[in-house]
Order: C-alpha cells, then structure tokens, then sequence
C-alpha cells in the first residue's frame, strides 16, 4: 500500500486534520480522519494506523498546553470515560458501529445548531456531574469504537466558558490517557500488525506539523471565533456521521 497514491492521497491530509484538532482548534473535525482514510482502506485499519499517530499528537498537545488545563472537567469526565474504553473493548464482536454513528450525529448535529445560535456558549454552566458521566463515558466508547470521542468531550466542555487555549489544553490530556489506555484493548484484538505498524510510522513526521499549526490558530483565536469553528465542524461531522450510519437503509 505504500506505493499507491492513493494511500497518500487519504492519508496525509487526514493526519494533518487530525493534528490540527489535537492542536486545539476545531476539535470535532478530528472525526473526519478515519472516514477519509478509509477511501483506500477498511475503517478498522484506518484506526489502527492513526492510534499509534494520535498518542505521539497527544504527548506533543499535553507539552504545548501544560497547566492550562481544567481540573473539574479532567477530574469528572476521565474516569467515565475510562469504563467507556473498557465497555467498548468488551462489545468489539458485537458493537454496531452504525447505530454509535446515527446517535452521536444527530446529537453532534443539534448541539452544533445550538452553538451557532449562540446559545451553547451565551450562558457558562455549572459542572453537572450526571452529565459529566454520561458524556465522558460517551467520549471514551465512541473514541474506542470510531475514533469520535471528540464530539462528546465538546458537547460537555464548551458551555463551561473556557479559553481556547484551556479548552484545547483539556481536551489534549483527556485524550492522552484515554489513547494511552486504548492500545493494550487495541493490541488484544490484533490490530497493530507489522503492516499497520510500518504505515503508522511512515506517517508520524506529519504529527508535529498539524499539532503546531492547531496549537497557532488557537493562540491566535477570538473565544467567539474559535467557538463558533467548533460548533461549525459539529455541525459537519454530525452530519457525516449521520449520513454514515444511515447508509445501511439507505442503499
């Protein structure tokens, strides 16, 4: 696959996206990796390959934001998320993706109406802990599942009135534990062979590329910009992962 354009074609611009998600700014859009890889691979694969990427984006996101970060969001949404990874390992044999791609859509899909609206980020909420769980818990299966944990993390982070760069700070050591813990899960199940290795390290140089040009814009972003980018690709990968899931009936 390595002399095929085509494995190019997909897979470069989809780790830059990636990077620049992880670097802070549109983090949603992360989502739109694995689709857009998998134009030349099975999804499945195309997880695989990027799972090794995104722990290396995640160690360069925890170092770029280091203490700009919010304790009670990390404190209440990781360890949901945590059996979120684990209740995800366990339904591997029967978990329908499509139905994890129609429910997290139309809520991505709603929530990012309302962000544009200005009304997600009009009033700063209170840390809810029921909704901390039932998000957090989201997150973790979803990014276990189909690498879309970022949606769930938004929806609950952003009506807490962070910075941009809090937010993104956040959102890199949620997701450097949460990727962290799912290589042992990943590893069971076979995924890293010595092909999908080989292509995740073919691709690794890119990593620090999307990450600073992530981490720029955020520095560089007003709060209601940078917000509102967010509730736009919410919006988009909502309706991707709607139109994914609903493919099955559609056809």
């Amino acid at each position: 696959m390595l002399t095929e354009p085509a494995f190019y074609l997909v897979s470069v611009p989809a780790v830059l996206i990636y990077g620049i998600a992880k670097g802070g700014f549109g983090g949603a859009m992360a989502v739109l990796a694995v689709p857009l890889m998998a134009i030349a691979m099975s999804p499945t694969q195309a997880a695989a390959i990027l799972l090794p990427i995104l722990v290396l984006m995640d160690a360069l996101v925890v170092r770029a934001y280091w203490g700009a970060f919010d304790r009670t969001s990390l404190k209440l949404l990781l360890p949901p998320a945590l059996l979120g990874v684990a209740l995800g390992y366990a339904l591997a044999d029967s978990l329908n993706d499509d139905f994890m791609r129609i429910l997290i859509g139309t809520i991505a899909l709603l929530f990012g109406l309302y962000g544009l609206l200005g009304r997600a980020t009009r009033q700063v909420l209170p840390h809810h802990r029921g909704k901390a769980s039932l998000w957090g818990a989201m997150a973790g299966f979803t990014s276990f599942s189909i690498h879309a944990g970022g949606t769930p993390f938004t929806i609950y982070v952003m009506p807490r009135g962070l910075s941009p760069v809090q937010f993104a700070g956040t959102s890199g050591l949620f997701f450097a534990v949460v990727n962290a813990v799912k290589l042992l899960p990943y590893h069971l199940l076979g995924q890293f062979s010595a092909d999908n290795l080989l292509y995740s390290l073919v691709l690794a140089p890119l990593a620090p590329a999307g990450v600073w040009i992530g981490r720029f814009l955020v520095k560089r972003s007003d709060p209601r910009l940078y917000y509102g980018v967010i509730s736009f690709f919410l919006m988009t990968v909502g309706g991707l992962l709607l139109w994914e899931g609903l493919g099955v009936w559609l056809q």
